[in-house]
């Protein structure tokens, strides 16, 4: 089936991958973002006659409201990622994570589909064991977490909203995020050749930026048997802890060396090993493993370096 989506957020790291997807799978694609990073991410789908652009704020009523009455299919992607971000800019974090969701679902119809990222970083530590599913409780820590965890209450009241529990994202896409961990850890390893790690032992879990594009277009093949529902999406065979995740990206750049702190705290403290076998049942799997994308990311950094400031 042929959709009219709606992306908010659309030129950001997960949206500018995620577009040239929905559009090649035949769907029409409106985007609206307010290009806060100045991102020309989108520009290679320009061509396309079914991709459309806004660029506007999704806080605004005026704004969102009429392109949400166009769209079969919405997909707001747009928020204040991360810890570090909302705790910059709390009073931004809370009007775009929380409010302007609010405001969005608002102007829902109940026969519209939602499909919406949210964050396994709510489980916190999970159980006594680490362990987390869907049915665990949840612990949010920061800001982020929280916000999304008010959030995913509120759009699980419609009837038609799926909620992706994403673990934390890896991999190059147009509009890229240096800062996510297995991004920050390889450009390190790269660049740096070494890293102090806090809490080393501390187990997350990950998924590569385009097997979540995956997880979207799953969805809306299969919407009527996962609506309503909550998934976790992640590798199941990368619940890692920071050490290895370390030696996985030190098997293909030999000479990086890291150092495990005795001392020290991570501010964004999570520890858990989540299960992602209820959206494997329903016929998702995983394409883009940890071991190829670090491969993928080291190509890239040979491209890209953060050296505004620097002579080389």
């Amino acid at each position: 089936m042929i959709y009219n989506i709606l992306v908010t957020g659309g030129a950001g790291y997960l949206g500018s991958t995620m577009v040239p997807d929905l559009l090649n799978a035949g769907h029409k694609v409106t985007v609206l973002d307010n290009f806060m990073f100045k991102q020309a991410t989108l520009n290679h789908v320009c061509h396309h006659p079914n991709f459309s652009v806004v660029k506007g704020d999704i806080r605004v009523e005026s704004v969102i409201a009429p392109l949400m009455k166009k769209a079969d299919v919405i997909i707001p992607l747009a928020a204040l990622v991360g810890a570090p971000l909302c705790s910059l800019d709390p009073v931004g974090a809370t009007t775009v994570n929380h409010d302007a969701i609010t405001l969005m679902l608002k102007h829902l119809s109940r026969e519209q589909i939602v499909l919406m990222p949210t964050t396994n970083s709510a489980y916190g530590t999970g159980d006594e064991n680490n362990h987390c599913t869907e049915e665990s409780p949840l612990r949010p820590i920061s800001q982020y977490a929280i916000e999304k965890v008010g959030i995913e209450k509120e759009l699980m009241q419609h009837p038609n909203a799926i909620s992706f529990r994403l673990a934390t994202v890896f991999g190059m896409s147009p509009r890229m995020r240096i800062d996510l961990l297995v991004n920050d850890f390889t450009y390190r390893a790269v660049y740096d050749r070494f890293v102090v790690l806090f809490e080393s032992h501390f187990k997350r879990n990950y998924v590569h930026v385009r097997d979540v594009s995956r997880v979207f277009q799953h969805a809306l093949i299969n919407h009527e048997k996962m609506k309503g529902q909550i998934y976790n999406v992640g590798l199941s065979d990368a619940n890692v802890s920071k050490k290895e995740l370390c030696e996985h990206i030190q098997k293909q750049v030999p000479n990086f060396i890291f150092i495990e702190a005795p001392v020290g705290k991570d501010p964004d403290q999570r520890n858990y090993i989540v299960s992602n076998a209820k959206i494997e049942a329903t016929g998702f799997k995983t394409e883009f493993s940890l071991d190829r994308g670090i491969g993928e990311l080291i190509k890239g950094y040979t491209m890209i370096r953060n050296s505004l400031y620097g002579n080389v």
